[in-house]
């Protein structure tokens, strides 16, 4: 049986991805904190980490997908600030938040979750927080790094007027590599 690293997702339009670009090379200049950045072009809104599943299984979780998307309309989701976990005297990951119809998202997500669950996919304990990561803190930065870092995200401006309309959702394989992730659409599901 063969298997496949993958997880469902929002993917973003190319303009955005290309502001969140220009969002990390701001951040690249101000500082000098080992971070790891996301590629711009893998940049995209999860809503779901499935980890390894079996390739035999997915046009039955794509049916899960379009019966999670039935009766959701496209919506606008709006990009605001940049962010950070924990918090910005311990970061560890760099986000930039999201806005608009959340409640939407927040829909589709917890039909996801509901839809997958009879399929061996549990749901997630923590709650939905809908974000983009952008960059993960390295595990060896000391603290006095890691909030200099926080006050860095914390004074970087950002235009964040962009607005997108989420009309589909994406099953994704993700492929590991040294030089980073490749990822790959398996299947798309419209939301109608």
């Amino acid at each position: 049986m063969e298997k496949i690293r993958s997880f469902i997702a929002i993917e973003l339009p190319g303009e955005l991805r290309q502001s969140l670009a220009r969002l990390q090379d701001r951040l690249k200049s101000g500082g000098s904190v080992p971070v790891r950045w996301v590629d711009s072009g893998n940049i995209h809104l999860t809503l779901k980490f499935l980890g390894d599943i079996d390739t035999e299984i997915i046009g039955r979780m794509t049916s899960a997908l379009e019966n999670a998307a039935n009766g959701i309309h496209p919506f606008d989701i709006r990009v605001s600030g940049p962010g950070v976990f924990p918090n910005m005297k311990r970061v560890q990951v760099i986000w930039v938040g999201l806005a608009g119809e959340l409640e939407k998202l927040a829909q589709l997500q917890k039909n996801i979750e509901a839809n997958l669950a009879p399929l061996g996919f549990p749901s997630e304990a923590r709650p939905f927080s809908p974000h983009l990561t952008i960059a993960r803190v390295r595990d060896y930065v000391r603290p006095d790094e890691r909030q200099k870092l926080g006050q860095l995200v914390a004074t970087t401006p950002f235009e964040s007027k962009y607005v997108f309309n989420v009309n589909a959702v994406q099953l994704m394989k993700s492929q590991l590599t040294r030089e980073g992730p490749i990822y790959s659409r398996i299947s798309t599901i419209a939301l109608k």
